[in-house]
């Protein structure tokens, strides 16, 4: 028996089967009469099995043509039901959104926004991971992908949502007006927090740039902002902080701000995802409520050859 049948012949037999007449099945399928007689007889010819009985009244199943039936109608079932399933990801909002996101910016600046999503879409569930690493966003099967840096991820848009700037801070009592360059940052104690490990500085006014990497006196390593300021509240030492984290405690007096005439460059946060023309509705839907939110219309950004996720 040859294997190199038509499955596309073999779904003219099952519409057949099932509705019990070649009239109906071709009105069904689409097309003319004669065209379906003909492929039904290439299915047999290729199977060289007789499926059908027909007569001038009606078409019944030979018991070869019942088996056949049974078989292979289930597959064409599930073919439809996936069929329906990926109509309904592409024009329905329901489903998960895998995202992924830097522990700071995921679980404090994109908070917020995570939770008013989920309140104004209730049938689409959110997959969150939060990471300070390069993560291959592929293989994970990721949708959404927030990264701060210059993201490079072939065949993904990066949107362009906001400007970050780093701060150096310290306890409200340390003696911060001893400090007035930083060089000066190596003789004080700090908290270091991956992967920031660099402190990246420029004058506000003069655009002077200044890189310190802390080496001495290093209290403690971390990768989170809330361990960082509490060490940092403890009197344990200074640390590089994320402007939209830092700025209310300082505020507020709880945190004291080291070297005010100085932070770092704009370090932006992007959103990736895949081509916009084939995603789901649910990512269509979230990728452009975060957008509004940021209040971001423009175009995608072309990315250089450096990435960095925090």
């Amino acid at each position: 028996m040859k294997s190199n049948y038509s499955l596309d012949d073999l779904r003219c037999f099952c519409s057949v089967a099932r509705l019990g007449s070649f009239k109906l099945a071709a009105e069904n399928l689409g097309m003319p009469l004669s065209t379906l007689s003909r492929r039904i007889r290439q299915l047999e010819t290729d199977l060289q099995l007789r499926l059908l009985n027909r007569d001038a009244h009606r078409v019944s199943l030979t018991h070869t043509g019942q088996q056949y039936f049974e078989r292979s109608s289930t597959l064409f079932d599930e073919l439809s039901d996936i069929g329906e399933d990926l109509h309904r990801d592409k024009h329905e909002p329901k489903g998960k959104i895998r995202i992924s996101a830097p522990i700071n910016a995921g679980s404090q600046f994109l908070r917020d926004i995570f939770l008013e999503f989920l309140q104004q879409y209730p049938e689409i569930q959110l997959d969150l991971q939060f990471s300070n690493t390069l993560i291959d966003i592929e293989a994970q099967a990721m949708d959404v992908v927030f990264r701060v840096g210059t993201p490079v991820v072939e065949n993904w848009i990066a949107r362009p949502l906001k400007d970050i700037h780093f701060i150096v801070c310290a306890h409200p009592n340390y003696p911060v007006q001893t400090i007035t360059h930083p060089d000066m940052l190596g003789e004080h104690p700090s908290i270091l927090c991956h992967p920031m490990n660099i402190w990246q500085l420029a004058h506000l006014k003069n655009g002077q740039t200044f890189d310190h990497q802390p080496a001495k006196a290093i209290r403690m390593e971390v990768d989170e902002i809330r361990m960082l300021t509490h060490a940092i509240q403890a009197g344990l030492g200074i640390g590089y902080i994320p402007d939209y984290y830092a700025l209310p405690m300082i505020e507020q007096g709880e945190l004291s701000r080291v070297l005010p005439d100085w932070r770092s460059k704009p370090r932006t946060l992007f959103m990736l995802y895949r081509d916009r023309d084939h995603l789901p509705m649910r990512v269509r839907l979230f990728v452009a409520f975060v957008m509004a939110r940021f209040g971001q219309t423009g175009k995608a950004h072309q990315p250089d050859k450096q990435a960095i996720h925090e």
